[in-house]
């Protein structure tokens, strides 16, 4: 296991990479979405392998991935020295991390930074998406091409805002540990988010990513990217982006319907838009085959 210390805070990361002799691959890194972790993508980045080095990373504050900084504060001496300081010196000095989505897409940079990665493919998943959209337009020379699964723009419904966020605390607080010993627990919980059966050991793994997420991160995040600010900022996001993007939607995705895929879509000509049918929130793992030929058809 690989951490790397990212603005004061432990990030895991792994690579998935294949032998290709002395041929230099570019680098694909993959972002998911809320309360998961970069595991799920794992299937999806060793079928890429054979083109691309891929680079998987937890968000901060879910899966393998610290919260909060491990220095929590900083004095104002230290701060107002920050610019002479070493980047390991600088991320002592920060002070507190909030939960919006534009401090995530400045996480990634920063992780890039740090790996000396200078510019990437990105394929991103739900909030991930919405982070790795921020990201394109804060650091469009960074990024070759994106793929963007199951993300979209939407309305602000000022009292189905406020049921959600209510709702969604309930969910974010009761997280007994034991929860994931229960059977069969692992199949209630992801039938919201599938419309096809995926392998009993991904179920787990959702299930149990959502019982480590960071409590702070998790509720944080939920109140960011659903959010009367998030649904004026993202149609503007979307309509600037530069990089050539491939948005792909399930059919049947009721977290982020397809329609609101193909509304973000249509704000630009540089974003396609594809729906893959009979797939809910998790097309690449409901039907990969269809998945993997739309993405290598747009990257190639």
């Amino acid at each position: 296991m690989a951490y790397i210390r990212v603005r004061g805070v432990e990030h895991y990361y792994e690579w998935i990479k294949k032998l290709s002799g002395s041929q230099v691959k570019p680098v694909m890194i993959f972002i998911h979405g809320w309360a998961g972790s970069a595991r799920y993508w794992q299937s999806t980045a060793h079928a890429l392998s054979d083109k691309f080095d891929c680079l998987l990373y937890d968000l901060r504050g879910f899966g393998r991935s610290g919260g909060q900084p491990i220095v929590a504060k900083a004095s104002e001496s230290v701060v107002e020295s920050v610019e002479s300081q070493s980047v390991e010196e600088e991320d002592r000095a920060i002070a507190e991390l909030t939960y919006e989505l534009e401090e995530y897409a400045d996480d990634l940079k920063v992780l890039l930074d740090k790996l000396q990665l200078q510019k990437v493919y990105i394929n991103a998943h739900s909030m991930g998406a919405s982070i790795a959209t921020l990201f394109l337009n804060r650091y469009p020379e960074r990024v070759e091409r994106a793929i963007l699964t199951c993300s979209g723009i939407f309305e602000y419904d000022e009292k189905a805002f406020a049921a959600f966020h209510k709702f969604g605390g309930y969910v974010v607080k009761f997280r007994p540990k034991w929860l994931g010993k229960i059977p069969f627990v692992d199949r209630m919980f992801m039938a919201r988010f599938l419309h096809r059966p995926i392998p009993a050991a991904e179920r787990q793994a959702f299930l149990q990513d959502f019982l480590v997420a960071d409590y702070d991160a998790a509720l944080g995040t939920i109140f960011t990217s659903v959010s009367k600010a998030a649904s004026e900022l993202m149609p503007d996001e979307f309509a600037k982006v530069t990089v050539p993007t491939l948005l792909v939607a399930g059919e049947y995705d009721k977290i982020i319907p397809a329609q609101m895929g193909h509304q973000a879509a249509a704000l630009n000509d540089k974003v396609e838009y594809a729906l893959i049918k009979r797939t809910a929130h998790f097309p690449m793992l409901e039907d990969a085959p269809t998945y993997l030929q739309l993405v290598r058809e747009f990257l190639n």
